[in-house]
């Protein structure tokens, strides 16, 4: 298996855990606080990790020093801010707007990589860009272009709009790892420094707005949210960036409407109907244009 096809199925993979992840957050936002959330969730992350990662990473201590603010700054963007966006966001905007606004990201990336890293846009990946937008807006309005007009913006859609951005930064950095700092040891460094920033912010939501309450739901989620949807995802994408390049990673982030609505159809029994063809179609004829060199 050559590096690109591992790289566009080490992608797939991280996208299909963020997605089940979407899934299971659509009924927890009244559940568990959004800071707590994060803060658990990459708490067990750094758990999970620690065995096989805490003495490489105690080895390599005259690297991360070296590279520190390098790795602080990737933490804020990808662990502390990011996904903390997104649950204060969840609570006061609908699953369409965070959906619609998702859509961002991959062309934050392909903007910003152009901008930094002069990565060339062709016509054909343009072409596939408009299609795969079309796609996603099909699919959260339901084909109907009233919808698309009629939705409100809140403060939460622009706290989503920021998260996106600050995730498109996070991939652009994940390019300038050094090369010294193998996966585990780059992962545990901006995990455990990003935990470390959320912590005076969680102490704070405990004592003066709501405490996490630890029952088997909560430990189920963060369970998940911790392993799978932050420290498998989160390594599988950024081997995806090193072996693909960030442009064609992000792209692939679009299929996140595909896996979700097929979870839901799976587990939710939520039913997928032609228009949700339709714009499954869509979404995967852009993303074979786009791939095209």
């Amino acid at each position: 298996m050559n590096n690109q096809t591992k790289g566009v199925l080490f992608a797939l993979f991280a996208t299909l855990l963020w997605s089940v992840n979407m899934v299971i957050a659509s009924g927890v936002k009244e559940h568990i606080p959004p800071v707590g959330l994060a803060f658990w969730r990459w708490t067990i992350a750094c758990i999970v990790l620690a065995p096989f990662a805490a003495n490489r990473t105690f080895e390599s201590f005259p690297i991360i020093k070296k590279h520190f603010w390098y790795l602080t700054l990737t933490a804020v963007l990808g662990v502390s801010i990011f996904n903390t966006l997104i649950y204060f966001a969840g609570k006061t905007t609908s699953a369409v707007n965070l959906s619609l606004i998702a859509i961002s990201i991959p062309l934050f990336i392909i903007i910003l990589s152009r901008i930094i890293y002069k990565e060339k846009v062709s016509n054909s990946k343009i072409v596939g860009i408009l299609l795969l937008i079309i796609g996603v807006l099909v699919l959260i309005t339901n084909g109907s272009l009233q919808a698309l007009l009629t939705i409100d913006f809140t403060i939460g859609d622009v706290l989503m709009l920021l998260a996106c951005f600050f995730f498109a930064c996070y991939t652009i950095l994940v390019r300038k790892k050094p090369e010294q700092l193998v996966p585990k040891v780059f992962l545990f460094s901006i995990f455990s420094i990003g935990t470390a920033l959320l912590l005076p912010f969680y102490i704070w939501e405990n004592v003066y707005y709501k405490k996490v309450i630890f029952d088997s739901k909560t430990i189920l989620i963060t369970l998940y949210v911790g392993i799978f949807a932050s420290l498998i995802s989160f390594y599988l994408w950024n081997e995806a960036i090193r072996l693909i390049g960030s442009s064609k990673t992000a792209l692939i982030y679009y299929l996140i409407p595909i896996f979700s609505g097929i979870l839901a159809y799976f587990f939710l029994n939520q039913a997928i109907g032609l228009i949700q063809i339709i714009s499954m179609g869509i979404i995967i004829s852009g993303l074979f244009i786009t791939a095209k060199k």
